[in-house]
């Protein structure tokens, strides 16, 4: 896995913090009486890092947010993030001496450990899934266009289907070349019985697939179905009419790279409907601990 410079620069400075924590913690830990406790004043510094670290790690949304904000580069905020959010979780524990405590910091140490995990979770897909999106979307796009391009391919789907259209629209048509044009006469003169049925699978099964956003359910979402349907289609058509179901079956297939495409960008952003509520839980409740313990 590699590892750019900025990675490596946080991955430095944590692994100092954290060894420095450490040698504080151990000999701390090793000379108490009854052993470490949060109510402790190094405990309680512990807690004051660990919960400052936490807050630096919630403001990376506000910076997402705030995009027009000039304050450092979003790459270097998101190491950070990563990183520092990292680190809270061996200082956290340094505070609490490694117990559990009461119904409240079980509780805040279930939540701070489904964040970090959902953390690193999302920090594995976002570093992989972009590569693999590079490696099996052939045509990939920019994905804000995704429906904006399906609804292009529906569109040119329609066109050549008039080259078979049961109608003389299809003959008429402005778009369609003279080659077209005659084939599709062709088709119409020689066998109807042929023109319904092309009809009938495009309108069943082609043009449902196009303009669905998902098309659960379908064959054509199989490459090899679709390949398999475009060769029964090219086998009871004229030769001359080929040439518009290789470009129908290549669009089939451009919908299949969108729909791959759609999938992997909800994989890559799915995991934050845990982590940032999660996070904000931790938050709340990590205040509510710090004013419960200094307070009582």
């Amino acid at each position: 896995m590699r590892i750019d410079h900025t990675h490596k620069r946080w991955a430095i400075v944590t692994a100092i913090l954290f060894l420095v924590s450490l040698a504080v913690y151990v000999p701390y830990s090793l000379e108490s009486a009854h052993g470490p406790s949060g109510g402790s004043a190094i405990g309680i510094a512990f807690g004051v890092v660990g919960y400052g670290l936490m807050i630096f790690a919630t403001l990376l949304s506000l910076r997402k947010r705030f995009t027009t904000w000039r304050i450092g580069r979003a790459q270097t905020w998101m190491r950070g993030h990563l990183w520092l959010g990292l680190l809270s979780y061996p200082i956290i524990l340094f505070h609490a001496g490694f117990s559990l405590g009461g119904s409240l910091t079980t509780i805040l140490m279930i939540l701070l450990s489904l964040v970090i995990a959902s953390g690193i979770f999302g920090a594995v897909l976002q570093h992989y899934l972009p590569n693999l999106i590079t490696e099996r979307v052939a045509m990939e796009t920019i994905y804000d266009q995704i429906d904006r391009v399906r609804a292009q391919l529906v569109e040119e789907a329609d066109r050549l289907r008039l080259a078979f259209s049961p109608t003389l629209e299809g003959l008429l048509a402005p778009a369609m070349s003279n080659e077209r044009r005659i084939a599709a006469l062709t088709l119409k003169l020689v066998n109807s019985q042929t023109r319904s049925h092309l009809t009938e699978v495009y309108s069943d099964q082609i043009r449902p697939y196009l303009s669905a956003r998902s098309a659960r359910g379908s064959n054509l979402r199989s490459e090899r179905e679709s390949k398999l349907l475009f060769e029964q289609m090219r086998t009871v058509s004229p030769e001359m009419l080929h040439e518009i179901f290789n470009d129908l079956e290549n669009i089939c297939q451009e919908k299949r790279d969108l729909d791959r495409q759609s999938k992997y960008h909800r994989w890559l952003h799915s995991w934050l409907l845990g982590h940032v509520p999660l996070a904000a839980a931790v938050m709340v409740l990590g205040l509510i601990h710090a004013v419960v313990a200094l307070r009582y």
